[in-house]
């Protein structure tokens, strides 16, 4: 095992060390990759993980430890490091290295085709997927073999454990985790698009298809990325920036600018209105938040105010069942009921008038990706410019044997208006420049994975994705001068790994409130989808109610997500109890620094459905942690399980589950911890309000029924003059308590020492203290505070006023 510590390297070391270390490969003979592509090369020593600004250095003792552990088939076995992952591999499998230790996997065939179905092995390890189960979306699983690998598989997380480790229970945990990780991750090929998928012989197969019966290959061998390491977090960090260099058609989110929009509370208007959604209705909308004091800072307009046409709705008779999915665009402007009879009801002037009234700073509006649900209307004069066409879908075999969508239905009957490609960015380039010059600020484009249907005659479903989606970017940053942009319904790999500057995208299907089984599902697939997605773009875990029997669950969630924090609400129908852990007094909200994602010792295990597991979320704020712990069970199923019958797991709807938290469930806290940390923390629970002092490894329990949370704000416990222990919290009243906390620092004056935090301050402040202060001061003032002996706690009534502030303790 490779263990880390602190070291410091100045520029000119590293610049010395990047030089020295270049490698070349064989079968990329003109591409050196430089020690910043080689994350278990050189960087198996030197390493500047995103998740911190310190250098994170591995040193190894072990005389035994093999530096190059490429990829390779032997005896027919694929080894990776010195671990066998997959048997009987068949001949015509290839390997092609990337790096010392990840490869390209891939295949050949005797004939060409446009839909190759290789077998790549016999799989019989612990595995975690992602994958579609509808062409929209993805879901976590897990299993222990090949023949439980769905079709439609994106990512492939496997663990294999060392010897010594297999039958220690104990290995689960990060301190004594002895795990081997190899992350499979089928990638785009030039114009092919590959997945995974198993057979009930256990064998893994590689499907890659290019949607074009004339785009056909009898080879491909960059289909398949595999990478290994002992941290999968680091591992697919790491395999996303190679695969961001090596294959240049997608952008990591370090190198994304990020919409302003996601650190402001937000309102959508879909569930408070659906598509009748009209200026009146969001005056109304705006005006209740701000009767309750809080108003939101972005708003998006959802569908409902565009022109459209449906021409298969006949008057007098009963509409078609979902044929609203076939109605099309007419115009890129508003429709009557944002022209409305006077200038005060129009788009331009609502915009306007709402930005002034409330304070609102961005107004997006819906489209979907080729303009409508069903595109565009060919027969319209303001359509004909683009040289529109019906068109109908073709969905690959994979989507077929997963679950349908009755839009994807409907579109395959009735046909879809699409806009040539050669046309695309002149439509978006006219939509958007109207839309910016009338106020509006960004736009949500929704239905994006419809293009992998429509890739016949285009040069395939790769090839029109990446044309739709590099004009979409481009026009988005030419109209709105920002990557005011949020992506939806865009989880096929041909869009993931075609996002260039796109920088945020729903990481899961709809919050449905209407459907009490799917509330634990949306959860925890937002926090596992994050662990693909949250390495390309910020993950959207949508909007939610806050008047809701599950509010608090999705709110608590939020909170922990990175993600925007918008709500649903219907005029008048809000919880503002609720939005007062999320918001504070000037709209802003406390968004953790990165995606949000299950914690190590979750990571195999079923958070929904095997009765017995919580889901445990873990962030970083800039000086401390957070974890939030979820009961998911008794509440849902995923869809396209079987049930097991097992006689031990309970049968009830309402769960009491217990689950223990520890600091080292937050990954990488050592980088927000200071310098000379110990391990020592302050573990503040958010619910109950209790205050823990723990060692890294030590663990607090806490028992949830179903859908029931908590939330821990983990503290890094610093030593200050004096022997002072302290720990920022945070603001005790919000879910991110730690995420108010922007600067630390201390000072000495003889036998005085001063700690002082700037930060978003208001209502009750809390912090760790091993002893009292003698006084305390909020900008200059002093200040009444309480302190609690026994535990530590430390706590500021904060008056109403400025939310930027600067604390001080004088001890």
């Amino acid at each position: 095992m490779y263990k880390p510590f602190a070291l410091k390297i100045s520029p000119l070391q590293l610049l010395v060390s990047t030089h020295f270390f270049r490698f070349r490969y064989p079968s990329r003979p003109n591409l050196a990759y430089q020690s910043n592509l080689l994350p278990f090369s050189f960087r198996q020593f030197v390493s500047r993980s995103k998740f911190g600004g310190r250098v994170r250095c591995f040193s190894s003792f072990n005389s035994n430890m093999t530096i190059t552990t490429l990829p390779s088939i032997k005896d027919g076995c694929l080894i990776v490091g010195d671990k066998v992952v997959l048997t009987a591999v068949p001949d015509n499998v290839v390997v092609s290295p990337v790096t010392h230790r990840a490869a390209f996997l891939g295949a050949t065939a005797s004939t060409s085709s446009s839909r190759h179905l290789f077998s790549v092995g016999i799989l019989e390890h612990e595995f975690l997927c992602l994958y579609r189960f509808k062409m929209w979306w993805m879901i976590p699983r897990i299993g222990k073999s090949g023949s439980e690998v769905p079709v439609e598989t994106q990512m492939l997380l496997l663990k294999v454990a060392e010897e010594s480790a297999l039958n220690d229970e104990s290995s689960a945990d990060q301190d004594t985790d002895r795990s081997y990780y190899i992350l499979i991750l089928p990638v785009l090929d030039g114009s092919f698009r590959a997945t995974l998928q198993g057979t009930p012989q256990n064998e893994l197969q590689l499907c890659a298809e290019s949607g074009d019966v004339n785009v056909q290959t009898s080879k491909t061998l960059e289909a398949v990325f595999i990478n290994s390491g002992d941290n999968p977090f680091e591992l697919i960090t790491n395999s996303m920036k190679v695969l961001e260099k090596v294959k240049g058609t997608f952008s990591c989110i370090d190198n994304k600018k990020i919409p302003s929009h996601l650190d402001l509370f937000g309102w959508c208007t879909w569930d408070a209105f659906y598509t009748d959604v009209n200026p009146q209705g969001i005056k109304e909308g705006l005006r209740s938040f701000s009767d309750g004091g809080i108003s939101p800072k972005f708003l998006i307009i959802d569908d409902g105010w565009q022109e459209t046409v449906n021409e298969y709705r006949k008057e007098g008779e009963p509409d078609i069942e979902w044929i609203q999915f076939a109605t099309r665009l007419s115009d890129i402007k508003e429709n009557k009921k944002f022209r409305g009879s006077g200038s005060d009801d129009s788009l331009q002037e609502l915009v306007h008038s709402i930005k002034e009234q409330y304070g609102l700073k961005y107004v997006y509006v819906w489209h979907a990706l080729a303009g409508y649900w069903g595109g565009v209307l060919p027969s319209s004069e303001s359509m004909k410019k683009y040289n529109p066409k019906i068109e109908y879908p073709i969905q690959s075999p994979g989507n077929v044997s997963n679950l349908t969508d009755v839009v994807v239905d409907i579109l395959e009957k009735y046909g879809l208006g699409v806009i040539d490609p050669e046309k695309i960015y002149e439509f978006y380039n006219d939509l958007h420049g109207y839309l910016a010059s009338i106020g509006i600020d960004g736009v949500k484009v929704d239905v994006q994975n419809i293009m992998e249907t429509l890739g016949t005659g285009h040069g395939g479903r790769v090839s029109i994705t990446r044309q739709y989606q590099e004009a979409l970017e481009q026009s988005v940053v030419r109209n709105f001068k920002e990557t005011n942009l949020i992506c939806c319904m865009s989880h096929n790999s041909d869009s993931i790994y075609s996002s260039k500057k796109s920088a945020v995208a729903r990481v899961s299907e709809d919050f449905m409130p209407r459907e009490p089984t799917f509330q634990t599902l949306h959860v925890a697939s937002v926090a596992f989808n994050s662990l693909l997605l949250g390495e390309i773009v910020v993950p959207d875990w949508d909007m939610f109610h806050s008047k809701h029997e599950t509010a608090e669950f999705h709110g608590a969630a939020r909170a922990l997500g990175g993600c925007a924090v918008y709500v649903s609400d219907k005029p008048g129908n809000h919880d503002f109890k609720i939005l007062r852990k999320l918001v504070l007094p000037d709209g802003s909200v406390l968004r953790a620094r990165h995606a949000g994602r299950p914690t190590r010792d979750c990571l195999f295990r079923d958070p929904v459905m095997d009765g017995k597991s919580v889901l445990k979320i873990w962030n970083l704020n800039k000086l401390t942690g957070i974890v939030g712990v979820f009961n998911c069970q008794g509440a849902g199923q995923w869809p396209l399980m079987k049930v097991a019958q097992n006689e031990d797991t309970p049968k009830s709807t309402n769960l009491t589950i217990t689950g223990s938290v520890r600091p080292n469930d937050v990954e990488f806290l050592e980088d927000v911890a200071g310098e000379n940390w110990d391990g020592d923390c302050a573990v503040y629970a958010f619910n109950s309000g209790s205050l823990s002092k723990l060692k890294r490894k030590e663990i607090v329990e806490v028992g949830l029924r179903t859908l029931e949370c908590e939330i821990y704000t983990i503290a890094p416990i610093r030593v200050f003059g004096n022997d002072i222990h302290f720990a920022p919290i945070g603001l005790l009243d919000m879910y991110n308590s730690g995420g108010a906390i922007e600067t630390l620092s201390h000072s000495v004056d003889l036998s005085q020492c001063t700690i002082k935090m700037r930060g978003r301050f208001c209502g009750r402040f809390g912090a760790y203290s091993s002893t009292k202060p003698s006084r305390c001061t909020v900008d200059l003032k002093e200040e009444e505070f309480t302190y609690e002996s026994g535990s530590g706690l430390l706590r500021v009534k904060l008056e109403d006023g400025s939310i930027s502030r600067e604390i001080e303790f004088v001890y």
